[in-house]
């Protein structure tokens, strides 16, 4: 595996140093949060841990059988049609942008745009089947539809926003040197693409190279993500909420999605919570536009990437999933007023 020098992992070193001296003032005043906070973080991984095995594992199979190459030559030059794939398949499916990271780093180090990229991981944490049902059981099939909807057109404006920026350093290069340093094995697989690499010893060398690289950064941002939503969810519950957001305003729509980005919380366990809101006369667009920006961007999402993407992109990730949030909850409450 090729190693990153001092420079390339600056920027990794002082997040690690400063989460290892929060960890330790943590322990130090409530000994008692920390234990709390490790049991949390530890059955958080419990609970992603199969879709994160199957994230590494086929991350790891793409750099050796040369997939993301392959894939990275297919998204070049058709950036309309791949944002519209990317966006439709994201809506689709269920799996949320942290544990697909493994996945989405893999391609972007092998040249893969990040603008198809970016409407995966936008489009996918906010609906999948299962979260359709459950949110027409719940806030009817308005909500349903339209949160469907918003997951696919959040895809659609994040990937035609990133490809209309594509000349840009931080479009070029999303991904930070020490972390393309990790995805990119020093012995490199063969050019050409070869499903069974089993059988060449230098495919094989890239696919644990890949797998254990991969295994580390993604272990680093995860537990920096699970601990940050552990600390916000103690800090900030659910049920303050409704002292701000549950009367109907013309900052409704601004208000839930400064506080929904943010505070992240489980799809299905915020259906109810917005069910209350709205019996408190919580405008529909608002609701919707919490629903969105609260699976799209959280700070638990946002730190997981923090040491994978560079800080331009990163604020390029944020900005697209606030505006396209906004942007749902007005069009929401739009097609509202025309609903019978």
């Amino acid at each position: 595996m090729l190693i990153a020098d001092g420079s390339r992992n600056a920027g990794l070193g002082i997040l690690i140093a400063t989460t290892t001296a929060a960890v330790a003032l943590i322990g130090v005043s409530w000994p008692v949060k920390l234990a709390a906070m490790l049991h949390f973080v530890g059955m958080s991984f419990v609970s992603v841990a199969p879709l994160i095995i199957i994230g590494l594992l086929l991350s790891a199979w793409m750099a050796a059988t040369g997939a993301g190459t392959v894939a990275a030559s297919l998204f070049q030059g058709r950036p309309i049609v791949t944002i519209i794939i990317a966006s439709a398949v994201g809506a689709a499916t269920p799996v949320c942008g942290v544990t697909v990271l493994p996945v989405m780093t893999g391609l972007l180090a092998s040249g893969v745009p990040l603008a198809p990229v970016m409407a995966f991981w936008l489009s996918s944490p906010v609906t999948d089947p299962g979260m359709f049902a459950a949110t027409w059981a719940t806030l009817g099939p308005a909500f349903a539809i339209g949160k469907t909807a918003a997951a696919f057109g959040l895809g659609v404006f994040a990937g035609g926003a990133t490809a209309a920026l594509r000349a840009t350093e931080m479009v070029r290069r999303p991904l930070r040197k020490s972390t393309k340093a990790i995805a990119t094995c020093e012995s490199s697989a063969p050019a050409g693409f070869e499903i069974s690499f089993w059988r060449d010893a230098a495919r094989i060398r890239a696919f644990w190279a890949e797998l254990f690289g991969m295994t580390k950064v993604v272990s680093i941002c995860l537990s920096l993500a699970f601990a940050a939503e552990y600390l916000l969810r103690d800090l900030l519950p659910p049920d303050v909420l409704g002292t701000y957001v549950g009367a109907q305003s013309a900052y409704a729509i601004p208000l839930t999605v400064s506080i929904g980005a943010p505070m992240y919380l489980d799809g299905y366990a915020a259906l109810p919570l917005v069910r209350g809101l709205l019996d408190l006369g919580m405008d529909p667009g608002a609701a919707l536009a919490f629903l969105v920006s609260g699976s799209a961007v959280s700070i638990w999402g946002v730190l997981a990437v923090v040491p994978i993407l560079r800080a331009p992109t990163l604020a390029l990730f944020v900005a697209l999933a606030v505006l396209g949030s906004l942007a749902c909850g007005y069009v929401f409450d739009w097609v509202w007023t025309l609903l019978p």
